[in-house]
């Protein structure tokens, strides 16, 4: 009897499972998708800014050059014509870019990516509190973007490093850096003094064209940040009234993160 009837029990098992497989549907095509390529570049007036040279002015009346530039770019969306907006997963959805670093230059923003047109594309400037988290980057270069704790910790959106001639002449440095603000009591400027903190990051927009994902295939977009923007637009940047280094300056920071929104542009390759 107990034959039978592990014979039954087998029987029947075979019976479901042999269901179950002609049940299943079978597989579909497989959705057409795309990989989506960012490279970066630097642009002052419309040209490949030319790094280490006094060779630009801003609206203030500064002559000023640039010796680098690193940043983060992070929560880049795609949004599709047909209404979908698309995001990259967490650790995908950061990218640090430096321009002493070639291979930082280029990222690979997405694979998988449903095809079509795009109406546009916008990331985050700088890391959002939820994210800028202190220690979460232990090796160069993005350790080396630290923001001290006492100022607020986590990271640098910002470093944008160089010279400036005041109205003496005089060539000084410049450390335009954006990153957590500070409110201090009485205005006092002490980190002893300090309440509060203020996220100047922000979301940005590039200008240019939508751009189209085929079916299958890598579609490279050229993002650009137009260094003048920083200092001109729409907010006049004057490092006689600032000086060099703006990082315990909430006023100042205010306006590179104000100017910063129209700083970027898109084109695809």
């Amino acid at each position: 009897m107990r034959y039978r009837f592990t014979n039954r029990i087998l029987t029947a098992a075979c019976l479901l499972l042999a269901f179950a497989t002609a049940c299943k549907p079978e597989p579909g095509p497989e959705k057409p998708s795309s990989t989506l390529n960012l490279t970066f570049d630097h642009l002052a007036d419309s040209l490949p800014l030319r790094f280490n040279t006094m060779a630009y002015t801003n609206v203030a009346g500064n002559p000023y050059e640039v010796t680098e530039v690193m940043y983060f770019i992070s929560d880049i969306r795609l949004y599709h014509s047909d209404g979908r907006i698309i995001r990259l997963s967490d650790w995908e959805n950061i990218h640090y870019i430096d321009s002493n670093i070639p291979s930082t230059l280029t990222f690979s923003a997405g694979s998988g990516l449903p095809s079509g047109r795009y109406d546009s594309l916008t990331f985050t400037f700088g890391l959002s509190e939820e994210i800028n988290n202190s220690y979460m980057f232990v090796n160069p270069p993005e350790v080396n973007m630290a923001w001290p704790e006492v100022l607020g910790g986590g990271y640098h959106y910002l470093m944008l490093n160089g010279w400036w001639r005041d109205n003496a002449g005089i060539r000084k440095p410049y450390n335009f850096h954006l990153g957590i603000g500070q409110i201090y009591a009485n205005n006092s400027g002490q980190v002893s003094d300090i309440t509060g903190f203020i996220h100047n990051h922000f979301d940005v927009t590039p200008s240019g064209s939508p751009f189209t994902l085929p079916a299958e295939g890598t579609v490279s977009l050229i993002v650009s940040m137009h260094i003048q923007s920083w200092f001109d637009t729409p907010l006049n940047f004057d490092f006689n009234a600032w000086g060099g280094a703006i990082m315990q300056n909430q006023d100042a920071m205010y306006i590179g993160a104000v100017n910063g929104r129209d700083a970027f542009s898109i084109r695809q390759e």
